[in-house]
């Protein structure tokens, strides 16, 4: 953690944070123009935020995009907020930003993406291995673990169903399809859509409900690196409608979800810990 807390001691890299939380993707030519810094000086600071991964970077046709990974703060807040009292430093942090004026509606979420189609990108390294990370992913005994009882079910083979079995049901196809898969390397499927129970869940109108529901269907991309005796695993997902609640959904910023962050942590603790290894069959 010394590498986080050294990058962000600097009040020019955590604006860079700043700018990228409040619209992640950006380019360096974007970033440049939110500082009254030198293009260099900004490629530096980048570097040293990308080398305490607290950015991670896709390439978009000629593009390199810089994202917000959120992993190391929340690495922090785990050691030391969890331990004590989430909830309460959450609600002086809200009680602070009202006295200030600055609190942002949930309703419109902190990221403004305007009419590019928004992505999200996350990084995290986990002490395992490249086939047992594959297996998390895709066997049902450990999906259930950390999709809150619910069993991911496919073959993993370009072009097959991805079904979704709740609790105490049935495979429900939601129209997910395998697009990539390079075990134990690469892993990509289209995402479903809103279902009934994301309206109950966040508590929608029929009329939002149908509204959200007519979002077009993203991708999630997973990527498995070998990194010394861990795995860097990228989570990339993407395709989304601008604007798109989804998006909001998946990246944490539509409450009570935790989206990929909170679930990845999770894939993390449990491969980490051992207390699930007996339930795993990498596949390769």
């Amino acid at each position: 953690m010394d590498g986080v807390f050294r990058a962000l001691a600097d009040p020019s890299r955590r604006r860079l944070l700043d700018d990228l939380n409040a619209r992640n993707g950006q380019t360096l030519r974007e970033l440049c123009a939110g500082l009254d810094i030198a293009r260099q000086s900004v490629s530096k600071h980048l570097a040293v935020l990308e080398a305490a991964d607290l950015v991670t970077t896709a390439w978009r046709g000629r593009e390199k995009l810089h994202f917000l990974n959120a992993a190391p703060i929340n690495a922090i807040a785990e050691r030391w907020i969890d331990r004590y009292d989430r909830g309460r430093a959450r609600a002086l942090d809200d009680l602070t930003r009202a006295l200030e004026g600055t609190v942002t509606s949930t309703e419109t979420g902190t990221e403004k993406t305007g009419t590019e189609s928004p992505s999200f990108v996350y990084a995290t390294y986990i002490a395992t291995t490249p086939e047992r990370l594959w297996a998390a992913l895709t066997d049902p005994a450990f999906t259930r673990r950390y999709w809150g009882g619910t069993e991911l079910h496919s073959d993993w083979a370009v072009g097959s169903p991805v079904l979704w079995q709740d609790p105490g049901g049935e495979p429900r196809d939601l129209g997910q399809v395998v697009l990539e898969a390079d075990p134990p390397r690469r892993l990509s499927y289209s995402w479903h859509g809103f279902q009934p129970q994301h309206a109950e869940f966040f508590g929608w109108s029929e009329e939002e409900f149908a509204e959200r529901r007519a979002e077009r269907r993203s991708k999630v991309t997973f990527d498995i690196e070998p990194h010394g005796e861990s795995v860097r695993l990228t989570v990339t997902h993407d395709d989304f409608d601008a604007g798109s609640v989804m998006h909001r959904a998946i990246s944490g910023q539509l409450p009570p979800s935790g989206g990929w962050p909170e679930l990845l942590a999770n894939v993390k603790t449990l491969l980490e810990t051992g207390d699930l290894m007996s339930d795993l069959t990498p596949r390769t």
